[in-house]
């Protein structure tokens, strides 16, 4: 606020520079939906590494595409993601801990934190040894829960009276990541006494007389039946299936794994999917079905229909890429034997690699786009067939020498030459997206501000700041900012009646940098010499 002179000096007052920082949101978060052996159903759960995958959701399964996806991410080059597990009619294990003398519907029962067969391994123990020990009502128990060759948690001065701070099922649910409270109805099922300790007396007896540890093992559990389309398309409403994202901030990448009897994914959730990256500014990686054995197979589906895979002519195809073929790599759970993989989170994994080297404007393909832990491809590409299939908007993956497997194509599904789209290229998509994101986010300071030539010069600093940064960068062609970006706010793009109806408008133009996928070198023969 202004400074009020009381006395003849110097006076000092910090002025608002009027600028504010757009800072660029985060380009490769991928999202991987499927099946798992444990963890949390329909909800996505941010990971930073391998390691966070196998604690959570159990490592690496023969059921479950997703997890081989999710650690091909890791190996070339991924950051972080997000993980939503699915599940169709998995079971929780349960563990029943009875009460002194009491009938059946005072036993305390509890359940494995999620569903699935791995909540066999749980066992829990009960004992005494509190701090009201020595009342003449003690109240409390200490509750041990432990996972066979896995972690144990140990729950000190819990209770079942829920006026208690330490109400069991309050401390299960938020500090426990094996076992919770059973419910129906939506209810805890409480008792109102204790449980029994889960000790019993050694023998020959001993002075003092020796407890043995007696577990309490869980029984029940089970994984289910295999996931359908109906588990990924779920409901938006209740946001479950692929709708469970909803609950997620951001995502960039989107993986769907095979889960079908065939090894492949319906085109009718691949076309959903797609149209909800549209929503969620983000793209979709496509896996190449499993009948393509040979390029004559994916060029046969593209030519027959329009409308194939997700179609080329839909609204919303240039918001998805297929990459083709399928990888050889090593399974670590049949002694290393070399079997067939889908590429989508091996290229999600890249596309993060290229984004923290280069930028999401560089095309997440070429010399540097390496295949990290594969072994081969299923289908060996020359250039002439590589020729057949790029016009396509068929991205390929090829083996050369000394370099080994690598990315050679970085075309939407709207990248067929007959098309001529505008989004042609996966580099221009994923540039726009990162733009109409930050920007996005970056000015809701606007709301609600007076809507006035003031505020439509802040806009425009800020808008125009954040773009040069991105030029500085070499994210858009040109050789002045002039030529690589302009931000529009006035009087022109806001009228009279857009004030009045609460309205600003804010017009951005870039002009991305597009990959050269075709080099040509012109080699000319001359005799005799010449000076250069």
């Amino acid at each position: 606020m202004p400074v009020t002179p009381t006395f003849p000096g110097v006076y000092i007052e910090e002025i608002p520079s009027g600028v504010r920082t757009i800072t660029g949101v985060a380009t490769s978060i991928t999202a991987f939906i499927g099946s798992a052996p444990r963890g949390p159903v329909n909800e996505p759960i941010t990971i930073n590494s391998f390691a966070d995958y196998e604690r959570n959701f159990g490592g690496l399964s023969p059921e479950s595409t997703m997890s081989f996806a999710v650690r091909d991410f890791y190996l070339n080059g991924g950051s972080q993601a997000i993980i939503i597990r699915l599940d169709n009619g998995g079971q929780a294990a349960t563990i029943t801990l009875p009460a002194n003398g009491s009938p059946p519907g005072q036993n305390l029962a509890l359940e494995a934190a999620s569903v699935g067969e791995w909540g066999k391994k749980l066992s829990a123990l009960v004992d005494y040894e509190t701090k009201d020990k020595n009342d003449p009502a003690p109240k409390l128990f200490n509750l041990t829960v432990t996972e066979k060759d896995g972690a144990t948690e140990k729950f000190l001065n819990v209770s079942v009276d829920q006026a208690n701070p330490r109400y069991l099922p309050r401390v299960l649910e938020q500090n426990s990541t094996l076992a919770r409270v059973q419910k129906s109805g939506g209810q805890y099922q409480i008792p109102s006494v204790r449980p029994l300790p889960t000790f019993t007396m050694g023998s020959p007896p001993s002075s003092p007389p020796q407890l043995i540890p007696d577990p309490v093992d869980a029984v029940g559990g089970s994984n289910g039946n295999p996931l359908t389309i109906n588990q990924f398309t779920g409901s938006k409403a209740a946001k479950t299936g692929l709708f469970a994202l909803e609950k997620a901030d951001l995502f960039n990448l989107l993986c769907i794994p095979p889960y079908t009897a065939t090894n492949d994914v319906d085109q009718a959730l691949l076309d959903q999917a797609s149209a909800y990256c549209k929503d969620r500014r983000a793209m979709l990686l496509v896996d190449p079905p499993s009948s393509w054995t040979n390029k004559q197979a994916a060029i046969n589906q593209f030519s027959a229909s329009a409308n194939s895979y997700p179609g080329l002519s839909s609204p919303v195809s240039e918001y998805a890429a297929l990459f083709f073929p399928r990888l050889k790599q090593q399974n670590p759970l049949r002694d290393n034997q070399v079997e067939e993989f889908v590429p989508c989170g091996a290229v999600a994994g890249v596309f993060a690699r290229t984004d923290a080297t280069r930028g999401v404007w560089k095309a997440p393909a070429g010399t540097e786009a390496q295949l990290v832990g594969v072994h081969s491809l299923t289908v060996d590409l020359t250039d002439r067939e590589t020729g057949l299939l790029n016009p396509l908007g068929v991205n390929c993956l090829r083996t050369f020498p000394l370099a080994g497997p690598l990315v050679w194509g970085a075309r939407t599904l709207e990248g067929s030459d007959a098309l001529d789209s505008a989004w042609k290229y996966v580099p221009v998509r994923r540039l726009a997206l990162h733009v109409e994101e930050s920007l996005q986010r970056g000015l809701q300071w606007v709301v609600f501000e007076p809507n006035d030539e003031s505020l439509w010069q802040q806009i425009r600093l800020s808008a125009s700041s954040y773009l040069h940064t991105l030029f500085r960068q070499g994210a858009f062609k040109g050789s002045t900012p002039r030529e690589a970006y302009f931000v529009k706010c006035d009087s022109e793009t806001t009228t009279d009646e857009d004030v009045a109806n609460g309205v600003v408008n804010v017009l951005v133009g870039i002009a991305p940098v597009r990959p050269a996928e075709f080099v040509v070198v012109k080699i000319q023969q001359t005799s005799g010499q010449f000076a250069l």
